[in-house]
């Protein structure tokens, strides 16, 4: 009985052989368990220590009993998550070179350029020559007019509906080209990343706090393909924006997707839950040509 409970505890679950057995983490060789389990029978004062430290196991506190492990893919999930999908910040990797690091960083010094353009138009929106600048600034008033989740629904409602959908290879004649709002809203149309680009400037010139957004690029395993979201932090929940439809969609409510890169205004991060490390940074290429629409 003893014997059977330690080797319960040390997560043995039976012999494949006199050698081998299966365990939690897989198959281990265990050539000198089994004599010292023996030498153990053998011995009636060893047998009582055995005893004593079975006994030990039996009477741990409940607390400790109840205990579950940490499975290898599980994510330990909070109430308030401080990143999506239920992730914390240990679980994301600072990316310091890669396609995605170096087109995010491109984005974010047009949209420096793009937001002095923002300040002369709002000043002065009667000799403003940017028409994509005014309706850009249309779309950040009606969000500013809004609160809670009824700015980031109207924000990303407006958005949607404003752009057109078309892949960058119709547009540019290239694959992933990632283009600062108002580029986007001169053209007319754009990409998932293009319309998440749009959405994050927007929520921010609307007053959402750069702390709650994140650009979250996803990948589907199943079509091998990857695509963009909007997440924004809302009483400690996260909600996504989609440029597919016009929910808003709490993080762990989306399917079928998982999380491959993050972006905020540190950076970009990978999630570091990717499978492996060559997988992930075979990721730095997919997602620069395979974020679809």
């Amino acid at each position: 009985m003893i014997e059977h409970q330690l080797r319960t505890h040390i997560g043995l679950q039976g012999p494949l052989n006199q050698n081998r057995f299966v365990t939690n983490s897989g198959l281990v060789e265990v050539r000198s368990l089994g004599n010292c389990m023996r030498r153990i029978g053998n011995s009636s004062a060893l047998r009582a220590i055995l005893l004593a430290w079975g006994l030990s196991l039996i009477c741990l506190p409940t607390d400790l009993m109840a205990a579950q492990p940490n499975l290898p893919g599980s994510v330990d999930r909070a109430d308030s998550s401080s990143e999506p999908f239920g992730l914390s910040t240990t679980t994301t990797t600072t990316v310091t070179t890669g396609a995605v690091l170096e087109k995010w960083l491109s984005v974010e010094r047009d949209v420096d350029d793009e937001r002095l353009v923002l300040r002369m138009c709002e000043e002065n929106r009667a000799s403003c020559q940017s028409q994509a600048a005014l309706q850009f600034l249309a779309i950040v008033d009606s969000g500013r007019r809004l609160e809670g989740r009824a700015r980031l629904g109207e924000i990303n409602r407006a958005i949607n509906l404003n752009l057109k959908l078309m892949s960058d290879l119709a547009l540019y004649g290239a694959e992933d080209v990632w283009s600062p709002p108002l580029a986007t809203f001169a053209i007319g149309a754009g990409d998932c990343e293009d319309y998440a680009i749009a959405k994050f400037v927007a929520l921010q010139e609307a007053g959402v706090s750069p702390d709650d957004l994140r650009i979250v690029i996803l990948r589907d395993d199943l079509r091998v393909e990857d695509h963009a979201v909007v997440a924004a932090r809302l009483d400690g929940h996260w909600l996504t924006l989609d440029n597919r439809h016009m929910v808003l969609v709490e993080d762990h409510d989306v399917r079928r997707y998982r999380p491959i890169f993050l972006v905020d205004r540190d950076g970009v991060k990978a999630y570091s839950d990717a499978p492996s490390t060559f997988e992930a940074s075979r990721g730095f290429e997919r997602a620069t040509g395979q974020i679809r629409r």
